[in-house]
C-alpha cells in the first residue's frame, strides 16, 4: 500500500467526498484505512463495569484506500506517488506534482 499511518489523505468519493483527515490506522490485507473525522457511525455499546460509559458512541469506520488520495506535505495539493531509490538503496515515495520525497517516519 501506498499510504501509511499519519499521512493526510483526501477522500474522493463516497459520501465523505472532499474531506481531509489523518490517517489512524491501515489495514494493508483488506486494503482498507481509517481516516479521523471521515465515515462516522455510531456504535451502541453496553457498560461493561462502572467506570466505563455505555450508550451511543461515534467514531470512525474503515474506507476502502481506493477512494482516498495522498496529500503531498510540501505542496498541499493531492498528488499521486511513485517509488524511487535513494543513494543507500532504501526505497521512499515520491510526490509527482512536485518532485519532493515524502518522509516514512512511522
Amino acid at each position: 500500500m501506498r499510504i501509511k499511518k499519519n499521512d493526510t489523505v483526501r477522500v474522493i468519493s463516497g459520501n465523505s467526498k472532499g474531506m481531509e483527515g489523518k490517517v489512524l490506522k491501515v489495514f494493508p490485507d483488506t486494503n482498507r484505512v481509517i481516516v479521523e473525522k471521515v465515515k462516522l457511525i455510531k456504535r451502541h455499546t453496553r457498560q461493561a463495569s462502572q467506570q466505563d460509559q455505555g450508550g451511543i458512541i461515534e467514531k470512525e469506520a474503515p474506507i476502502d484506500a481506493s477512494k482516498v488520495i495522498l496529500v503531498c506535505p510540501k505542496c498541499n495539493k493531492p498528488a499521486r506517488t511513485s517509488m524511487a531509490r535513494l543513494a543507500n538503496g532504501r526505497k521512499v515515495r515520491k510526490c509527482k506534482k512536485c518532485g519532493e520525497t515524502l518522509s516514512d517516519e512511522e
